[in-house]
């Protein structure tokens, strides 16, 4: 990793809905820059010991956004690789505000896609009941807020993992 004196910054902070491929593209991503890889529901999920979905039914929403906010702003703190946020991180005005100033690139998926990819969102706490109506609700919800966070927006809708890393990392370098 590279050290950029004391302003510690990711080189891209990765997000979009769920299926927009933030946890398959990144460690991609992160590989072509030559830098590390940190995904911020893993760094939840360590310092919870428990799954996402565990702590949205043990501890509720409101609860696991607190934790998520949190950790989002340590990570822009410490990590200066790629980041890739969860899905709902956007909804907290709070977090939103952390990300000015950061190389924030959003994935974005359609329905179609983010369905297929996400399949029945058995592990995915907030597609659990109604996965395809869920998720339509969430892509109308957030994508204001993810077009307000962006600075640079990926079509992701048929473009494999692969294509999509290559893609963000020619935008992030006129974006540099």
């Amino acid at each position: 990793m590279s050290e950029r004196g004391t302003d510690t910054s990711p080189v891209a902070v990765l997000m979009g809905a769920p299926g927009s491929g933030k946890s398959t593209v990144g460690p991609l991503l992160a590989e072509r820059l030559g830098v590390g890889f940190r995904d911020v529901d893993h760094d939840i999920e360590a310092a919870e010991g428990k799954a996402i979905s565990e702590i949205f039914i043990d501890d509720g929403e409101p609860h696991f956004r607190e934790l998520e906010h949190q950790a989002v702003v340590r990570a822009l703190a410490e990590h200066d690789g790629v980041l890739s946020l969860g899905g709902g991180a956007v909804l907290d005005e709070r977090t939103r505000e952390a990300l000015r100033g950061h190389r924030v690139v959003w994935l974005v998926v359609g329905l179609a896609t983010a369905a297929e990819r996400v399949g029945l969102g058995t592990s995915r706490p907030v597609l659990a009941l109604n996965p395809r109506a869920t998720l339509r609700h969430l892509l109308e919800q957030r994508t204001p807020l993810y077009e307000e966070a962006a600075q640079v927006r990926i079509d992701t809708n048929g473009k494999d993992a692969e294509a999509v890393a290559d893609e963000i990392a020619a935008a992030l370098g006129t974006h540099a």
